[in-house]
Formats: structure tokens, C-alpha cells, sequence
């Protein structure tokens, strides 16, 4: 019999390697699954989002089986789908996205409306999104197969630029969104807020889009370091002066054109109170420096749920946001999770025609399964890495 294991979360702070079934092809309504394949996993990532469920900030349940960026080798496929074939290689959007309702029609992945009963929208090994396993395994099952999957054309190719291609299962295509939602474009300037491997994505995604300026903020030094190493300014909010005057010092006025929010719920305040979770403070900050008539890009994760959070309002995802600033300057704000379809073969075309070196800008660092629960407690020490889990060891070969 076949055997898998996967990366499973137990409690507040801990997860574990364990045995888990095999993938069957069975969706977790137990419909039978025709369209889908079963992937031997070549590399599966540890996300930020990952880390909000093991520090106990939303409702998962114990026993869940993580991780929803995944990048694999077809071994089984179903007797409907037609286009993937056993053997290729392929990445696999973080979306469980069937194809064929109203949303997915209008490349909103993000929010399929067949996937989930609970809500629209899934994605694989998260809390309320649908009940599909994760990625953070040997072996993972992928329905709709036909329409999710993005076949890597050449497999010496992308097994040589593995590193860089895992990033397209999340952060590179939601780093890329983030940009371009904030309307980042040839000339002008932007302020990322994070500098954790989200917000150095959309870093270097809006170096690819021509950005004269491209500053990053964060209170991580490590971070901020690694932003540097790329060509990026950056803030330190642990500091005294505000955002907006560090943005002055930088570019002579205190205002940028775009700025994008990779931080999410658990953001924490600025300055003296860089200590304490304040989940507003990002969103606010970025209203008062983003010029009038300008957009804000939101991927930075935010729930309906939050166990630890502040207040009572916070635990509902119910922030004091200043709209009102917000609405008098004219913003936009373009909120949600990620249609990484709607990006991820053309992001493959930069990466394997050289035009960015995603695994550089996010410290790409490759570590075992078995090595995977260290991996989370140096990721939420604030390491300035992208660990990539290697289930069958196929990095450390290529």
C-alpha cells in the first residue's frame, strides 16, 4: 500500500510530521473525483498564512494537514482529464478553482463559488477553505486539473530553475497582484509595507514593472536587509520619525504613488509601539502616505475570525480603519485572496526568460520535511528566509 506524510498542525505552536493517507480520488464531500490528478510533491513552501493558523490566530481545527503552495510531478491521473499527463511537471495555484462557475469565468479564481460550501473561495490545507488537504506532504491530490495546473514546457529547464518556480504556487503571482492593484507602473513610487517573503515579492514584482522607487518597510533589520540586497530603500516603523517623514527623507515628499499592505491582521503599531499588535495601523499609514487619487493593493491577509485577537471588534476582523481618509483622498483598495491564474504563466515567462531572480529577492532557503517544524519556529522568529520544504529530496538533486 501506499504510504504519504504530511506536515500536520497539533496545537498553538505545534506541528508535526506524521502519516497520513494517501490521496484518494475523493473531493471532502467524498464525491468521487475524475477531473483531478495525484502529484508527487517536488517542492511545498511554509507561508506566512500557514503561520497565522499555528500561532492559534484563526479557528483550524487540530489535525489539518497544511500547505497550499505546491509545485509537483504528476504520478495518476483521472479518466476526465485530458490535457496533463503523467509525468509532467507543473505548478499548482494555491486556488481550488473548478473552472466553470460565473467567477472562475471572469479569471476570479480566488473566489470560485464550487469549491467551498462554506464560503467562496478554496485553497488547499486552510482553515474554512473547503476541507482540501495539504501540500506540505509526499503526495497531494489537485482536482480540475485540466483548468488548475500550470505545465512547466521544459522539465530540465524548470528543474534547474526550481527554486525560483516554487514561488509561483502564492507569493510571486500575490506579490505581482498586490503591485499591480496598487496601479504600480514605469516611474513611479511605491511603499511595500512588509518585508517578510509576500512583501519582497511584491518588491521585486514592482521592480519588473519599472518602479523608480520601490521603498519597504518593515521592523524586522533582517529583513529590511534582505530588501536592501535588491535594490530597494527601506523604513524601519520600530523608529521614532513616522512613515511619512522617513518617506520625505527618501524622496523629498512625504507621499508615495502606490503602496501595497503585505502585512495583513497581525500587523503591530509604529514607533514606541512597535511592540504592541495594533491591526489598523498599517492600513491607516498607508492612506496618510499614498497621494490623493492613488491605490492601495491589500494581498496581507485579513480574517473573519481571530481567536487572539486584541479586542472583541478585532476578533471579528472589525478594525478602525480611517475611511473617511481614505474616501477624502480618493483611494482605491483592491482586497482578497490571489487569482493566481490570472498571472502565473506569464510570471513562469520571466523567471525561465531570466527577467527576475524571484528566489534571490525571498531567500529561497531548501530544507527536508522532516526538518519542516523547525522551519516554522525560525519563520516565526522573524528569519529572513523562504523555506521550501524538498519531501523527496529532488532540490538537493538538481
Amino acid at each position: 500500500m501506499a504510504t504519504n506524510r504530511g506536515v500536520v498542525y497539533l496545537s498553538r505552536g505545534k506541528v508535526e510530521v506524521q502519516s497520513i493517507d494517501y490521496p484518494k480520488f475523493v473531493a471532502p464531500d467524498n464525491k468521487q473525483i475524475d477531473h483531478g490528478v495525484i502529484l508527487r510533491i517536488v517542492s511545498t513552501n511554509i507561508c506566512g498564512s500557514d503561520q497565522h493558523m499555528v500561532r492559534g490566530r484563526t479557528t483550524a481545527p487540530a489535525g489539518l494537514v497544511l500547505g497550499h503552495e505546491i509545485t509537483g510531478e504528476v504520478i495518476e491521473k483521472g479518466h476526465d482529464v485530458e490535457t496533463v499527463k503523467i509525468g509532467d511537471l507543473v505548478s499548482v495555484p494555491f486556488n481550488v478553482a473548478c473552472g466553470r462557475c460565473r467567477n472562475c469565468r471572469e479569471q476570479k479564481t480566488g473566489i470560485c463559488l464550487n469549491v467551498n460550501p462554506a464560503r467562496a473561495g478554496g485553497a488547499y490545507g486552510y482553515v474554512d477553505m473547503g476541507g482540501w488537504v495539504g501540500g506540505q506532504a509526499e503526495f497531494v491530490l489537485v482536482p480540475y486539473a485540466d483548468f488548475n495546473l500550470l505545465k512547466f514546457p521544459d522539465k530540465a529547464q524548470a528543474m534547474a530553475k526550481i527554486r525560483d518556480l516554487t514561488c509561483l504556487s502564492d507569493i510571486f503571482p500575490t506579490g505581482y497582484h498586490g503591485a499591480v492593484s496598487a496601479g504600480v507602473g514605469p516611474g513611479t513610487t511605491v511603499l511595500v509595507a512588509g518585508a517578510g517573503p509576500v512583501g519582497l515579492a511584491c518588491a521585486a514584482s514592482c521592480h519588473l514593472l519599472g518602479a523608480a522607487a520601490v521603498l519597504v518597510s518593515d521592523l524586522n533589520p533582517d529583513r529590511l536587509k534582505q530588501a536592501r540586497s535588491f535594490g530597494c530603500e527601506t523604513i524601519d516603523v520600530s523608529k521614532s520619525a513616522s512613515v511619512a517623514d522617513q518617506v520625505e527623507q527618501l524622496l523629498g515628499i512625504p507621499e508615495v504613488d502606490c503602496a501595497v499592505d503585505c502585512v495583513g491582521f497581525e500587523a503591530r503599531g509604529h514607533g514606541a509601539d512597535s511592540k504592541k499588535e495594533a491591526p489598523a495601523t498599517v492600513l491607516n499609514s498607508l492612506m496618510q502616505i499614498t497621494r490623493a487619487g492613488g491605490s492601495i493593493g491589500i494581498p496581507g491577509l485579513y480574517v473573519t475570525e481571530d481567536p487572539g485577537g486584541v479586542d472583541t471588534a478585532a476578533q471579528t476582523g472589525s478594525l478602525s480603519i480611517r475611511l473617511g481618509l481614505g474616501w477624502a483622498k480618493s483611494h482605491a483598495f483592491q482586497t482578497g485572496q490571489t487569482p493566481v491564474l490570472k498571472y502565473n504563466r506569464q510570471l513562469m515567462q520571466a523567471i525561465l526568460h531570466d527577467k527576475i531572480a524571484i528566489a534571490k529577492a525571498v531567500n529561497v532557503t531548501v530544507i527536508s520535511l522532516d526538518e519542516a517544524p523547525k522551519g516554522y519556529v525560525d519563520f516565526d522568529k522573524g528569519a529572513a528566509k523562504k523555506f521550501v520544504l524538498d519531501p523527496h529530496k529532488m532540490l538537493a538533486a538538481a
